[in-house]
């Protein structure tokens, strides 16, 4: 153990934050959640302005958005665990510092290139984000309120932010692009601000883990769950999948099914429809937040299905209903929304409490995983098919994953 030059141990020598101070820590940290989110969601109303702009295809677009996930996939398999050693507030720091310049180069260097590099820094902080976030607020509860064994307010925080940032940036971005003066700089300039209100915040908030010395090497992000809990893991893991693949079909092909099927080129309804989905999802969870973890899944599952079917229907009747339509992907973020709040709560409580930002990182890959590969699957299907074609097969693939994934979890559960 490390002494100091009185004899106590450097631990020892650290001053031990107030209840006070770590509830100051807890909202910080829910405020740097969002904002980075929020920041995540910004460019989706506005790639219709950079694509007439710069007139590249909806491929192009896809394709940006794939850098945006590979930064996400990359920053949560290489990255995101080592909040564990090295501390969640630096970490936090570190993701809101990416999603800056992020900012300054979608403002300054508004290029498809420009594009690729910030798309790419915004995935490498949301990776970054996700899980040392979600693991921060689960301890800055507990410091909070020491000797509570309920975790329902962080992870329901966790949660509300996660939501409630993919639905108010989009929302956000396509009304000022809407409605304000210049569409393609305005929208970052008001995120970077909450983003730099969150890093002042966050500057003063306590940390929750200290690096441990000497520090151990480095290896990527693995697994750590007791042996005999990894056959649930893996089953959560497919299941917070196909939740965030719903949320993806929506959210990915919205923009499209606007302006095509239903005729509205509105980048503020294009915001509107990514909000809707995200703040239903929110009201949902509220509304079940004294619910055990089983009936989150087991009430989770229809809904999300249900969602689905009547985005599809929306898209197939013989006038398309833009209601419908709407409505349609606010049930499926509600049913995601209780889905990922299920799985989250399941996933929290098979981990070891020093191996928790590892087992949130494989859980959030997996999710990241589940809304990339559908967005960037409905690109490359609309280079083929219609938009309505696509919405169907891509609506039925999901269903099925939702089906089997269901299958899978509960009867693990049973």
């Amino acid at each position: 153990m490390t002494v100091s030059t009185t004899g106590q141990p450097v631990a020892s020598l650290r001053p031990v934050p107030s209840p006070r101070h770590h509830h100051f820590g807890f909202w910080a940290a829910t405020w740097v959640f969002l904002a980075v989110l929020a920041f995540s969601t910004a460019p989706s109303p506005l790639y219709m302005l950079y694509a007439d702009r710069d007139h590249f295809s909806s491929l192009m677009v896809t394709i940006v958005f794939a850098a945006y996930a590979v930064g996400v996939v990359a920053s949560l398999s290489l990255a995101s665990h080592l909040s564990d050693v090295h501390g969640r507030r630096v970490h936090l720091l570190a993701a809101v510092c990416l999603s800056s310049v992020s900012a300054v180069v979608f403002i300054f260097w508004p290029g498809l290139a420009g594009l690729f590099v910030a798309r790419v820094l915004t995935g490498v902080a949301v990776g970054l984000t996700v899980s040392t976030a979600t693991a921060y607020l689960n301890e800055l509860h507990t410091g909070h309120r020491p000797g509570t064994e309920t975790v329902r307010r962080p992870q329901l925080a966790a949660a509300g932010a996660n939501f409630g940032g993919l639905g108010l940036g989009g929302l956000c971005a396509g009304l000022l692009a809407q409605y304000a003066p210049h569409p393609l700089v305005l929208p970052y300039l008001v995120l970077l601000a909450a983003l730099v209100v969150g890093a002042i915040a966050l500057i003063a908030s306590p940390e929750t883990r200290h690096r441990p010395r000497p520090l151990p090497p480095y290896r990527p992000q693995r697994v750590s769950v007791p042996n005999h809990a990894r056959p649930r893991y893996f089953g959560l893991l497919v299941e917070v999948f196909v939740a965030y693949a719903g949320v993806a079909i929506f959210l990915g092909l919205a923009g499209t099914f606007l302006a095509t099927v239903i005729g509205d080129t509105s980048l503020a309804m294009a915001g509107l429809a990514i909000f809707i989905a995200c703040a239903v999802g929110i009201v949902a969870l509220v509304a079940t937040g004294t619910w055990p973890v089983r009936r989150l899944l087991v009430v989770g599952l229809p809904i999300d299905l249900a969602g689905l079917a009547m985005v599809v229907v929306a898209a197939w009747l013989p006038t398309p209903s833009l209601g419908l339509f709407l409505a349609g992907g606010g049930v499926i973020g509600a049913g995601a929304a209780i889905l990922y709040k299920g799985t989250l709560g399941s996933v929290v409580a098979l981990s070891p409490p020093d191996k928790l930002g590892e087992s949130l990182s494989g859980f959030f890959l997996a999710g990241y995983v589940g809304l990339s590969l559908p967005a960037v699957a409905g690109g490359i299907a609309l280079q083929y098919l219609t938009p309505r074609t696509t919405l169907l097969v891509l609506g039925a693939a999901a269903g099925t994953g939702v089906l089997a994934s269901s299958w899978l979890v509960l009867r693990k559960r049973a």
